[in-house]
């Protein structure tokens, strides 16, 4: 996508285990509450629905085709008796024969034929397939979007007339229909709400002919290990329903791509494609245990797919139906340091049945910032306490970090917090908030801000912005300060931006300074840039005699005031941007 790119030196490969994409490259020892950043490695964690634009070459991007392997997974092929389903839960599946045999069925007689074959999964006509337009920004270029394109992946109905999916199926969406199984109609769909740190999307239809005959689908539990698990949806390969099985093979806290965060997921060995997104993860008792919404493509891993669990989904609609929208996961907004080494114990002034994680850095934005300090421990969160690797137990033989206990909180609910303060035990009631990033990893659906004068074209990093300038691999060709801040630095208010000069639009009153590109703007006529609508309004209502611009690398840029103001309109009109200021900087 960008259209120029600085190289640097290449990154050499790192293992598996740290190969998904949007985690944070944090210190050996050390995790973080905001290690959640866009930070790719050259192996790849795809996200896998359908998202790709018909017709667009160049891009390798192609509308994604569904596939039918067989009817179901829990019937699967002649050559197998019974499934696993049918083995568990004979309610799910009645009955097949294949070439006479007899195949497990519930109190029935065998039937003989394929014309037989009989399979009963009412959660079945629950998942439908989701037709979505999409309409991106033009990060590059901010006052146009690129040309629209379309895609499909999946989704089912749950109760109170909704439909779940994944956030990335729906992003920037301009029409939304969905299809239900057997149906030869596609009903427009509404979008009710999207979590994109969860990656899940809620959809309602408005046709009541849309929800006659389905039943929603229910929620089970959180499902064990070597639990099978059902994968339905509608992937590439054809345009019928699909079904893979598999069993869970993993759980912990992932990183989920589309949201650059860390929450709780499950690894399965189920085949996960392209379209399966949004689709539900059913268990042998047909009850959804989780949405597939990622897979891991590497040369050493085969069948590596995830589930968003139950937790984060009820995590979810619980919000939604709380709140009216989406409010977010919270998180308690600390950097934090392992206490597994017994001198640092020691130092610290731990006892010897102490113990807890210790602070590195607090969010200057966080509520946590008025009350815990640099060098606190950790000792338990809402009473559970924590192991010096950061983790509280979860199940049983189980461990989990203790960002699960914080992501299972609600925005503005609060949490009790423990700390260890100079050998004295302190007790905190801390009221949780949502990430606040000087470099937001979505701009959740508004167009991007920008600000032109005289031809220098201002505007906010974001995580898409770096990705449509500097391509995918962003974070090996991105400028070295703006990925150190990407990285490391932290908001100091609510309303800080990162600025900078994307690019120069060459004209008359530039000369000399066209190679400007990507570089923050640090302060305007001697004033520091808070953010973009400052800065618009500085310059706009400077009655000096010339603009002076502080950017980094110290350089500066000097134009007359009114020369500048003049030209601007002339530059608009030669490259036809119908205004030198977004629609979110004027109100």
């Amino acid at each position: 996508m960008g259209d120029q790119k600085r190289k640097r030196g290449r990154k050499p490969k790192q293992p598996a285990a740290e190969t998904m994409d949007s985690q944070r490259n944090s210190n050996p020892g050390t995790t973080s509450s905001a290690a959640m950043d866009d930070v790719f490695s050259l192996s790849k964690v795809e996200i896998d629905d359908s998202d790709l634009p018909k017709g667009r070459g160049g891009r390798g991007r192609k509308a994604a085709k569904h596939s039918e392997n067989a009817e179901t997974s829990l019937v699967a092929s002649p050559g197998r008796r019974t499934s696993r389903a049918a083995e568990n839960n004979s309610d799910c599946v009645l009955a097949m024969s294949v070439g006479g045999d007899v195949a497990m069925h519930s109190g029935m007689e065998p039937l003989p034929g394929w014309e037989n074959v009989v399979k009963v999964v009412p959660s079945m006509d629950a998942v439908v397939k989701v037709f979505c337009v999409h309409t991106e920004p033009n990060f590059s270029l901010p006052w146009q979007r690129k040309r629209q394109y379309s895609s499909s992946s999946s989704g089912f109905i749950i109760g109170g007339r909704r439909v779940l999916t994944n956030a990335h199926s729906v992003e920037h969406h301009t029409q939304v229909k969905l299809k239900k199984r057997g149906s030869d109609t596609k009903y427009l769909a509404t979008v009710l709400a999207i979590g994109t740190e969860c990656d899940i999307a809620m959809l309602t239809v408005n046709d009541d002919e849309f929800w006659e005959g389905v039943s929603p689908v229910e929620f089970g539990s959180l499902p064990a290990l070597q639990d099978a698990v059902t994968v339905v949806g509608y992937p590439i390969g054809g345009d019928t329903i699909s079904v893979t099985s598999g069993v869970v093979s993993r759980m912990e806290i992932l990183s989920y791509v589309h949201g650059s965060t860390e929450l709780l997921g499950l690894q399965i060995d189920a085949a996960i494609n392209s379209g399966n997104s949004g689709g539900p993860a059913f268990n042998d008792k047909c009850k959804c245990v989780g949405i597939a919404f990622q897979s891991l493509k590497h040369e050493d891993a085969e069948n590596i797919g995830y589930v968003i669990p139950t937790p984060v989904i009820m995590h979810f609609i619980q919000d939604y139906e709380r709140n009216g929208e989406y409010t977010g996961f919270p998180i308690l907004g600390v950097e934090w340091q392992k206490m597994e080494n017994p001198d640092l114990r020691m130092a610290t002034g731990m006892k010897p049945d102490q113990k807890g994680v210790r602070i590195r850095r607090i969010e200057p934005t966080a509520p946590e910032s008025q009350v815990l300090k640099p060098s606190d421990i950790i000792l338990s969160f809402d009473g559970i306490d924590i192991a010096n690797d950061g983790t509280v137990p979860f199940r049983h033989g189980e461990r989990i970090g203790f960002s699960y206990l914080v992501s299972q909180k609600y925005t503005k609910e609060n949490a009790v917090v423990k700390v260890l303060r100079n050998s004295e035990i302190l007790e905190f009631n801390i009221k949780l908030a949502t990430h606040k990033r000087l470099i937001p990893a979505h701009i959740k659906g508004r167009p991007p801000s920008y600000y032109i004068i005289a031809g220098f074209v201002f505007t906010t990093v974001t995580v898409p912005y770096l990705r449509s300038e500097y391509g995918k691999d962003y974070f090996l060709d991105a400028p070295v300060k703006l990925l150190n801040k990407h990285m490391h630095a932290m908001a100091q208010s609510e309303d800080e931006q990162l600025v900078v000069v994307s690019q120069v639009l060459v004209a008359d009153i530039n000369i000399g300074y066209e190679d400007i590109v990507n570089t923050q703007v640090l302060a305007f006529n001697g004033k520091p840039v808070k953010n973009l609508k400052s800065l618009a309004s500085m310059v706009e209502n400077c009655e000096d005699e010339f603009l002076q611009f502080d950017l980094e690398y110290q350089q500066i840029v000097v134009l007359q005031t009114k020369t500048a103001k003049t030209a601007t309109l002339d530059i608009l009109t030669t490259h036809c941007i119908p205004s030198a200021i977004s629609d979110d900087l004027k109100k």
